[in-house]
This record gives structure tokens, C-alpha cells and sequence, in this order.
């Protein structure tokens, strides 16, 4: 399968991504956007790919290509995709971030699945996800379900680079390579499917412990694809775990599902450090571009104020009832799920629906993403 683009953009460009922490007022956000809307297709222009790691907030499917019960490439995930019905493996009723960043940048409407062998190397020219659902930094979180750590997706980025390099020859791959943004997405599962279910972590960890832990891999990580090629990163930092329905149910159903604060401050902290980290990097490593994308603000503000964002329910998902169904517990007909999920922040009990995954990449793509393009 060849996606719409992908012969196009096998060529030389500039451009980058940067996704800060939300400080504007809901009630600023919609006409910011109606005023930088008409511009953003201008603005960007021949970008040659977005290349992918992380977890289920950016897997398109490579999931279901390994032995693991984290999958969604059943109904009724992907139940809005590209027409409606398309379970991809996208833990999602719709499309991802990624996918709405590489569409409006003019590349193609979605980024395939690495493992996916629908797709070529034609079509991972313009752009691709290694990522893993219920992978994390840490090893031992992607050992939890048997997913694919970051370690293996570095070992696929370079597998990716050499069948570039013989796709579009040497010079060209390697440009390719540095003018591409690359996203990281990760973090979230290591606390919630790590730390605070399991006991060999927190045992030998304090949190603040575990969140320099997870920061010492992430440096780590990003250097490694830097010495790759990689110049233009985007960081992804955590959401405000505590306001998962998931985190609402099993944490804190005493306090009747209202969001655990002491996980919204260690969401903080460990974003305060991403940034820091950031910082370091962005003085000490000549022609990096190091951007952090800090999604708990804007997310923050759609649980509190979710009818200034369209969206009428936060605190539950729209798979089954919302407030446990995830992954294989998701019932596979639309029987039990909501109507309309353009109605719901979230999809099932942790990860957003298309419509918040949306209004994420509208806001960071017309503001901030722009000043390292």
C-alpha cells in the first residue's frame, strides 16, 4: 500500500515541531485558532516525515504484529477511522495525533505501522511509528505485557534508516532523516501499568526516584537517535494521570471518581524535570532542535472546562461503560458504547478520542509549533 505523498516528499526540507505547556485561558483558546487557522498549511511547507516511538498514544498498530494481549484491532476501536469500521490498532475510535500532525502538514492523512506489511518502505519515507502499546522507558513496563520496548523500536528506526538508504539513496535518507520531526510519546504506562501496580519498582524507587529514573532513560534514548541523524525532536510529557477515568475508578472511587490530585502533582513534577532536561539538552548538544510537548495543561483544562472544548463528558470513556473498559475488556460490538464520541475527552478508560487528539494538534500546530519551523 502506498500512502498519498509518499513518492513526493522522498526529497530535501526544513522544518520542526514544539509543543509547550498550555498558558492561555480556555476562553482565549478558539479565537487564537480561528486567527492562525487559515495560516497553518502556509506555514509549513515541504516537510519530509514524521518519524514515531512511544506507546499506545501513537501506536498505529505495530501491536498487532506481536504476541501480546495489548491490541486494538477490534471493534469497536477504530469504529470512526477513515470512513468508520476500521479497527487499525489504533487505541482510538479515530485517528491519532500524529496522524492529524502529518495530515495538516501536508504529508499524508496517517502514519503506518512500521510492522505493518501493508505498507513499504515507499510509504515509510514520509513517515512511520515504531511505538508499542503499554511500552514505557523503563524495560520492565514493556515486559508487563509483552510489548516492544524502546530499545527494540531503536533497533527498528535503524533497520528503517538502511532500506531508506537504499529506497532514496544515501544523501537524500540521510536528509530526510535530519529534516524529519521526530515525536516521542511515552511515560504514562510506567507509572500506571508499572509503578503503581506492581511492587518491584516502588520498592526501589521513591517516586521522585523513579521519575529521575525514567528521565535518565529518556536522555539516553534521545542521544542515541541524535548520533542517528536524528535533529528535530519532539518530547512528549505525561497527561494528568490522576483525571483518567481509569485512575478515577480504581484509585480513588472512595472520593467519588474525582481526580486524584497526588497523581496530577507527580504528573507535574515529572514534566517540570522533562522540561529541565530539555533545557539541558537543547544548550549542551550542538544542532539539536529539542522541543518539549506538554499535553497536561490543554488536557486539564478540556476535564475542567469541557464544554468551552465541545465535549460534554470527561470522567468516563465511550467503550462500555468508561470507567474500566480498555483494550481487550473494550466490548467488540458498539452495543455498549456511546452514540457519539465526538461527545467524550476520552475513548475508552485512558486514551483519548480522535476529537480530543484534535484539538491537541489544533492548538499546538497554530501556536508554538510554528517557531521552530
Amino acid at each position: 500500500m502506498v500512502l498519498q505523498g509518499s513518492i513526493s516528499h522522498c526529497s530535501s526540507s526544513s522544518w520542526l515541531i514544539i509543543i509547550p505547556r498550555l498558558v492561555l485561558l480556555p476562553q482565549l483558546l478558539l479565537p487564537l485558532l480561528l486567527y492562525f487557522g487559515n495560516k497553518t498549511e502556509a506555514h509549513y511547507k515541504n516537510i519530509p516525515a514524521v518519524i514515531v516511538f512511544g506507546d499506545s498514544t501513537v501506536d498505529a498498530g505495530n501491536n498487532n504484529f506481536i504476541d501480546t494481549i495489548a491490541k486494538g484491532n477490534f471493534a469497536p476501536y477504530g469504529r470512526d477511522f477513515d470512513g468508520g469500521n476500521k479497527p487499525t490498532g489504533r487505541f482510538c475510535n479515530g485517528r491519532l495525533s500524529t496522524d492529524f500532525i502529518s495530515d495538516a502538514l501536508g504529508i499524508k492523512p496517517f502514519i503506518p505501522a512500521y510492522l505493518d506489511p501493508a505498507y513499504s518502505i515507499e510509504d515509510f519515507a514520509t513517515g512511520v511509528t515504531f511505538a508499542s502499546a503499554s511500552t514505557g522507558y523503563d524495560n520492565l513496563t514493556a515486559q508487563v505485557l509483552n510489548v516492544i520496548p524502546l530499545w527494540k523500536q531503536l533497533e527498528f528506526f535503524k533497520e528503517y534508516k538502511k532500506r531508506l538508504e537504499i529506497y532514496c539513496g544515501i544523501a537524500t535518507a540521510q536528509t530526510i532523516i535530519q529534516e524529519a520531526i521526530f515525536v516521542i510519546s511515552v511515560g504514562t504506562n510506567d507509572f500506571i501499568v508499572n509503578y503503581y501496580v506492581f511492587p518491584e519498582r516502588s520498592n526501589q524507587f521513591t517516586v521522585e526516584e523513579y521519575e529521575n529514573f525514567l528521565l535518565s532513560l529518556s536522555e539516553k534514548f534521545m542521544l542515541e537517535i541524535y548520533k542517528l541523524g536524528a535533529r528535530k525532536i519532539s518530547l512528549t510529557g505525561v497527561p494528568p494521570i490522576g483525571c483518567l477515568p481509569i485512575v478515577r475508578t480504581v484509585f480513588n472511587l472512595k472520593f467519588g471518581r474525582a481526580c486524584r490530585e497526588d497523581l496530577n502533582e507527580m504528573s507535574r513534577s515529572f514534566n517540570r524535570k522533562t522540561r529541565d532536561l530539555v533545557s539541558k539538552l537543547r544548550r549542551e548538544v550542538k544542532g539539536l532542535k529539542l522541543a518539549f510537548n506538554d499535553p497536561y495543561g490543554l488536557i486539564l483544562s478540556v476535564v475542567k472546562h469541557p464544554h468551552s472544548h465541545g465535549i460534554d463528558i470527561v470522567a468516563e470513556g465511550c467503550c462500555g461503560t468508561g470507567v474500566l473498559e480498555l483494550g481487550f475488556l473494550c466490548p467488540k460490538s458498539n452495543e455498549c458504547s456511546c452514540p457519539d464520541a465526538n461527545k467524550y475527552a476520552f475513548w475508552d478508560s485512558v486514551h483519548p478520542t480522535e476529537k480530543l487528539y484534535r484539538i491537541i494538534v489544533d492548538y499546538t500546530l497554530n501556536t508554538t509549533l510554528r517557531e521552530l519551523s
